[in-house]
């Protein structure tokens, strides 16, 4: 589903890329799509599986839907209980497991070698990468001019495919992946040139539960050093901040992941950041997703 850019207030010449407007709620279902729509027909029919905190598990459970196949999801039991009941809601059946490194990966290639169903990737795989990419190329086709186009950084699927849409489209805008201060590991790859791995005791630590992810994938890794500008990072006072201000402001709900770009262009309107700057001409921040509970917009809302 093709998802707007919406003008800020109080900003000039700056856009939310709203895919927190999509089917599922997050850019998510993309990469699922692309990857569901990939697989032989005669493969596809046995089913899939994924492991997912929540915005993925949607995706793909929403995917399978559409395809008429079915899908198990394993999701790990410290998941916003909104992300389930939406997983769950699409058809899929939900697997819970223990929320420890590698546990929900591991229950996920079970299940699949078990069942003969596929094993979705959430994001170091090309179809996904693919997938994510059409964000990129609807950014084109509605400002073609854009300077700065600001993208979440979690595993790096979708930093990666919009990377390396516009590169094509629109060779001259400067892309900037955003991270939370406290799951920093793509950051930490971006400059040292090498894959960087965070403890899960670290990255999970973030209010932007949609980029808790320990490492960038080694595909994603390798179109991120070669088409992104840099990676800066935001605290969670400026996420919550963000997403706030969204909600109060711009009248979109937005989870805490998916305002991290408006927290980082903010910083950027200060001044250079890490070496970076905004080019002139129009921004486009993304808003990867909306799935927040409503028991947590409030308590944004009332801070």
């Amino acid at each position: 589903m093709r998802t707007p850019l919406i003008r800020l207030p109080f900003y000039e010449d700056v856009y939310a890329k709203a895919e927190n407007l999509q089917l599922t709620g997050s850019f998510k279902l993309r990469g699922a799509y692309n990857f569901l729509a990939s697989l032989p027909e005669e493969v596809r029919e046995k089913g899939v599986v994924a492991f997912s905190s929540g915005n993925h598990a949607q995706g793909v459970a929403c995917a399978a839907h559409l395809f008429g196949v079915g899908a198990t999801i394993v999701i790990p039991d410290n998941a916003p209980d909104t992300k389930v009941q939406r997983t769950k809601a699409w058809g899929a059946e939900v697997v819970r497991c223990e929320s420890r490194s590698g546990e929900r990966e591991r229950v996920a290639q079970n299940i699949a070698q078990a069942t003969g169903k596929t094993l979705v990737p959430p994001f170091d795989h090309p179809w996904i990468i693919e997938g994510q990419g059409t964000v990129g190329l609807e950014i084109a086709a509605d400002l073609p001019d854009v300077a700065n186009v600001l993208v979440c950084l979690g595993g790096g699927g979708l930093l990666s495919g919009i990377a390396t849409a516009l590169a094509e489209r629109c060779p001259n805008a400067q892309i900037i992946g955003v991270e939370p201060e406290l799951a920093a590991d793509g950051k930490a790859s971006f400059e040292s040139g090498e894959l960087q791995t965070w403890d899960m005791a670290l990255t999970s630590r973030t209010v932007a539960d949609g980029v808790r992810t320990q490492s960038l994938g080694e595909h994603t890794f390798a179109i991120i050093k070669e088409k992104v500008a840099g990676v800066i990072t935001v605290s969670d006072e400026e996420i919550l901040a963000a997403t706030k201000d969204y909600l109060t402001d711009v009248k979109l709900v937005v989870e805490p992941t998916g305002a991290i770009t408006l927290a980082a262009y903010r910083r950027l309107l200060e001044g250079p950041v890490d070496g970076l700057s905004l080019q002139d001409g129009p921004s486009v921040l993304l808003v990867s997703g909306g799935n927040a509970d409503a028991a947590r917009l409030a308590d944004i809302l009332n801070s």
